[in-house]
């Protein structure tokens, strides 16, 4: 690959990590409230605020903080590198580990999630990694998803939804769980090598169609017929009926079948911008900061982190710039090594 394509694709793989900080923090101070108490308390969301001091779980974080979303997709992506070809379980459960008692240490409430502490607790009672996921049908897997999208070529697409349910296996292997997460790293691996919103959109929903054949089967809405409604339902509104059409009929929790088609619905509303992602998703209620890191990590990767406001990036605490580009530039290499045929396009 030339040197000016190889740092296209890293400033994607970039944006698709800052691109979902971004959201992750904008939707900080207003996740788990509702529409109305977020206009209560601080109007609407344009830029980082400070949470309110009883905040359930974001009480005393400073304004444009990062949560779990941004912190436990860079810490995937690590395990990502130091596996290879393979997946190393064992580290991948003890790095969550170790995350949760720093983040404890630190004094913070936003944890581990309700499918990844279930299958944390079941590890340590000794149920093997393989069936501790069964359950996991919530959005964890999904929103840390981004580096499996970053390394993995979109084809063939069987093999980055293999790898998708491969890190799925401990917390979340179940049929909704891969088919969300699987969407997600299909929009992000699009947008590397060049995808527009609306392509990684449309191979969003081919990657969730097969993700629902693997892991536990679980009931629920069907994640690529849900994506393809949502963008529909949508598509051509004002973002105000945008986002009452999403809070009202998609739903903005934590389960896999709200969340992320709610992102994907936020994508088509704003553009592909991933700020007005940010802003759109921070404004929702529910799971906004899950939500925001999404929708904006999807839009950063189609957009490139070049293309990203600046200004609101060097606002954001608790991330390393410097390393977060190291970690890109690793999974872009390793990336390149699986596309040893050289075809690794958009479309």
């Amino acid at each position: 690959m030339p040197d000016m394509a190889l740092a296209e694709t890293i400033d994607r793989a970039m944006g698709a990590f800052i691109g979902g900080a971004l959201g992750d923090a904008l939707g900080m101070p207003t996740q788990l409230l509702s529409p109305a108490r977020i206009a209560e308390l601080y109007g609407h969301v344009e830029d980082f605020v400070a949470p309110v001091a009883d905040h359930p779980v974001s009480k005393g974080l400073p304004a444009g903080t990062i949560t779990d979303d941004t912190e436990q997709a860079l810490l995937l992506g690590r395990i990502l590198v130091v596996s290879g070809d393979g997946f190393d379980h064992t580290g991948w459960v003890n790095a969550l580990l170790d995350w949760e008692r720093e983040v404890k240490a630190r004094g913070s409430y936003d944890l581990l999630g309700p499918s990844t502490k279930r299958a944390i607790d079941a590890i340590n009672d000794g149920v093997p990694a393989e069936e501790a996921g069964s359950g996991g049908d919530t959005n964890g897997a999904a929103m840390r998803i981004a580096p499996v999208g970053i390394m993995m070529p979109l084809e063939p697409l069987d093999a980055l939804v293999a790898k998708v349910a491969e890190t799925c296996r401990a917390t979340h292997n179940t049929s909704i769980a891969i088919a969300s997460a699987a969407a997600v790293a299909a929009a992000v691996s699009c947008g590397v090598v060049g995808g527009d919103w609306r392509a990684a959109s449309d191979r969003a929903v081919a990657a969730a169609k097969r993700g629902a054949a693997l892991g536990h089967w679980i009931t629920g809405g069907d994640i690529a017929a849900r994506i393809d409604w949502a963008r529909g339902l949508v598509r051509g509104k004002a973002v105000a009926d945008g986002i009452r059409l999403i809070v009202d009929l998609i739903g903005t929790g934590v389960a896999c079948q709200e969340s992320v088609p709610a992102a994907f619905a936020v994508l088509e509303i704003a553009g592909g911008d991933p700020w007005q992602a940010a802003i759109i998703s921070a404004n929702l209620g529910g799971d906004t900061d899950t939500i925001g890191a999404i929708a904006a990590g999807m839009a950063g990767a189609c957009t490139g982190f070049s293309r990203l406001p600046q200004e609101h990036i060097a606002r954001l605490k608790g991330i390393d710039i410097v390393q977060v580009r190291a970690l890109a530039a690793d999974l872009v290499a390793a990336r390149m090594a699986k596309s040893s045929s050289g075809k690794d396009a958009a479309a």
